[in-house]
């Protein structure tokens, strides 16, 4: 047996690529592993383990094994902060035309989120990430996870330091037409 874990998520399935150091993969790519573990588990049957870099010569795991599944939780971590950011911040509706230019707009089920609210646009900076995207934002209530208080102005998420305003559009349309 070849352990070739890191081809599955990379796909490089040529020599220099099948091979069992996952180290410095992503955690999207770690994620893949994980599903593809997640399958092998529930459609096969075990019959050993591959003595190498994650199993000793007793089948005991080895501590790259463990910095693997600990890589995986993180992973995992980032996957489910990644979603609640989504419904914090669910992504515009947007549309380009050469003659009109670009729109993005908030509706109750933009991005694929469906809520309570519509929201305005805004351009969210995400720390270490180049560029912004569009995003809807609250306009009312308590900021994102917290209580309803009179310490908070009833402006939503809108003080979000992460977020700007887009040039042009007024601070409260549901839309925002740039040309």
């Amino acid at each position: 047996g070849r352990d070739a874990s890191r081809a599955f998520a990379t796909g490089d399935f040529t020599q220099a690529g099948l091979v069992d150091d996952v180290s410095a993969l992503s955690p999207g790519e770690m994620l893949a592993i994980q599903s593809w573990l997640s399958f092998y588990r529930h459609s096969y049957r075990p019959v050993g383990k591959l003595v190498g870099r994650f199993y000793d010569e007793n089948g005991a795991p080895t501590e790259a094994l463990r910095q693997a599944e600990a890589a995986i939780e993180d992973a995992l971590k980032l996957k489910a902060e990644s979603e609640q950011r989504k419904y914090q911040f669910p992504p515009c509706n947007s549309e380009w035309s050469s003659a009109k230019g670009s729109r993005f707009w908030c509706s109750k089920q933009s991005g694929g989120v469906n809520r309570d609210w519509a929201g305005v646009p805004r351009k969210l900076y995400q720390p270490g990430s180049r560029g912004s995207h569009c995003v809807c934002v609250r306009t009312t209530g308590p900021p994102w996870g917290q209580p309803g208080s009179s310490e908070h102005s009833d402006r939503g998420d809108l003080d979000n330091p992460h977020l700007e305003e887009y040039d042009g559009c007024h601070p409260l349309a549901q839309q925002c037409v740039l040309t």
